[in-house]
């Protein structure tokens, strides 16, 4: 663990909700969606809507509310889109920077750490994150960054840079594969320590070439979350 992920875990003592902290922990399950999972090449994967059917078939089967998990799995999902997808392997970006909540469509997303709108963006390529957030955080003299990726499009309708969200509150809701880069609904959560001049938009998936870089700058989210 780095120094960066070091402090994070300090941040709190006790798990930091990121969606509805109305559903409990013990209604959480992790899911393998990488490319070494059998059953993820079981159906279509360029098709949102299968993917949704079965993420749905998992929660169920689990007897669960929310799926998580994705944190630097190397995933085949990204092929279906020219948005991710090189020739050379080494540039192919299928590595993912961030942690996935897979639930229901338009359930609340929470600002994990008080801080303010640094941007906002709708990242309307194919497999994108759709409607987008990113808030800065100043916490012990460090600054860092959290973002929120795959919104529905009423979550940036009236957000203004500068609006400040204590921790806990309402950021924004869950969108719908028609307007969430066409996935599943599900919250791309990740923490970014230097944003460079990024607006609206990070990486949230890192070719292997780059991965040494993107490893420290963005650590494992449940560090804060603190799932498992």
């Amino acid at each position: 663990m780095n120094v960066f992920s070091q402090f994070l875990s300090q941040v709190s003592a006790i798990p930091l909700a990121v969606i509805d902290a109305a559903i409990p922990l013990n209604f959480y399950v992790s899911i393998d969606i990488s490319e070494n999972n059998s059953a993820v090449l079981d159906f279509n994967i360029a098709d949102s809507g299968a993917w949704e059917k079965y993420i749905n078939s998992y929660l169920s089967l689990q007897n669960s509310q929310v799926a998580h998990g994705g944190y630097l799995e190397k995933r085949n999902l990204y092929d279906r889109s020219a948005y991710f997808k090189n020739v050379a392997e080494h540039n192919k970006r299928n590595i993912h920077l961030g942690i996935d909540l897979w639930c229901a469509a338009n359930t609340k997303v929470l600002a994990v750490l008080t801080g303010e709108v640094h941007s906002y963006k709708n990242n309307k390529n194919h497999g994108d994150y759709g409607p987008t957030i990113i808030l800065k955080h100043s916490i012990a003299e460090k600054t860092f960054y959290s973002l929120y990726g795959h919104l529905s499009e009423a979550s940036i309708a009236t957000i203004k840079v500068g609006d400040l969200f204590v921790q806990g509150s309402v950021l924004g809701f869950l969108g719908e594969a028609s307007v969430n880069g066409d996935y599943a609904p599900h919250l791309h959560f990740q923490i970014i320590k230097d944003l460079a001049d990024y607006f609206g938009d990070y990486p949230g998936v890192s070719a292997s070439s780059d991965l040494e870089f993107y490893q420290q700058n963005c650590p494992d989210p449940n560090v804060l979350l603190k799932i498992r």
